[in-house]
C-alpha cells in the first residue's frame, strides 16, 4: 500500500437508512466521478481518509490512488477530493465526493494563499492586516498542483493591497480566479471616540427647578412663595 491509496468498496445500495447504518459501523458513504467517469457510489472509512489528507503537503489537493477490493473500473484510479460533508455540529465527516483526474490533462484546484514578510505599515505605521482572500482558483495538470501560492507583503504600507494580478505563479499554473480580487490589505486602525459626558454639572448659581427647595443657605428664587416656618 502506498502513501496516498486509499481502499474502498464499491456501494449497491442507497438512501438515508443505509447511510445512517454505514456511520453507525464507522464508515462513510462517498461517489466518484469524473469527465469521462460515470458516478459510481463508495464506501470507505473516513478515518482513513483523513489521515491520508493531514499528512500530505497539498492537503485537498492530494492525488490519491483508490484500491478496490475485487478490482473493477476503480480500481487504480486516480482522483481528487472534491468535497467532504460534515455533521454542522460535531465536524465528523458524513460523505465524501471525489473527482477522477487524468493526469495528461489540467484540473482546476484552489491552492492556499500564503503570506512572506511582514508589512512595513504594519511593523512601523501601524496599520493592521487585512488578508481577505486565502485561496486561489488555478488550473494545471494534476502533478503540477502547489501546495501553496506565496505572497510577499513586506512592502506594503498602510493603505496599500496586495492584488491577485500581483502573484507569482509556477510554471505551467494558469489562473482562473478574477487578477482583480484583493488578497491582502494594510488599513489603518480605527480610533474610537471618546464617549461623550453622560451629564453636565448644574452652572454655578444656577437656579433650582420649580418645585424644588433652594439648597441650605441659599435665599428662595425671586417670586417664590415659600413660606419660612413658623
Amino acid at each position: 500500500m502506498t502513501d496516498t491509496q486509499l481502499n474502498v468498496e464499491l456501494r449497491t445500495e442507497g438512501g438515508k437508512g443505509v447511510a445512517r447504518k454505514l456511520r453507525a459501523a464507522g464508515r462513510i458513504p462517498g461517489v466518484c466521478y469524473g469527465r469521462t467517469q460515470e458516478a459510481v457510489p463508495v464506501v470507505l472509512d473516513p478515518r482513513a481518509l483523513e489521515r491520508l489528507i493531514a499528512k500530505s503537503e497539498t492537503g485537498m489537493n492530494t492525488l490519491i490512488d483508490l484500491a478496490v477490493e475485487g478490482g473493477g473500473s476503480l480500481d487504480g484510479l486516480v482522483v481528487l477530493v472534491r468535497e467532504i460533508q460534515r455533521d454542522p455540529v460535531r465536524k465528523t465527516p458524513l460523505h465524501a465526493d471525489f473527482y477522477a483526474v487524468d493526469l495528461t490533462t489540467k484540473t482546476e484546484v484552489s491552492v492556499p494563499i500564503h503570506l512572506v514578510g511582514r508589512p512595513r505599515g504594519v511593523e512601523f505605521e501601524g496599520g493592521i492586516l487585512d488578508h481577505s482572500l486565502r485561496e486561489l482558483e488555478i488550473e494545471c495538470l494534476p502533478r503540477a498542483i502547489p501546495k501553496e501560492i506565496l505572497a510577499d507583503v513586506s512592502m506594503l504600507g498602510v493603505g496599500d493591497s496586495l492584488h491577485v494580478r500581483d502573484l507569482v505563479l509556477p510554471e505551467g499554473v494558469d489562473l482562473i480566479a478574477d487578477a482583480n480580487l484583493s488578497v491582502v490589505s494594510v488599513v489603518a486602525p480605527t480610533v474610537e471616540e471618546a464617549p461623550a459626558e453622560e451629564a453636565a454639572e448644574v452652572a454655578e448659581g444656577e437656579a433650582p427647578a420649580e418645585g424644588e427647595a433652594p439648597a441650605e443657605g441659599e435665599a428662595p428664587a425671586e417670586g417664590s412663595d415659600e413660606k419660612s416656618d413658623e
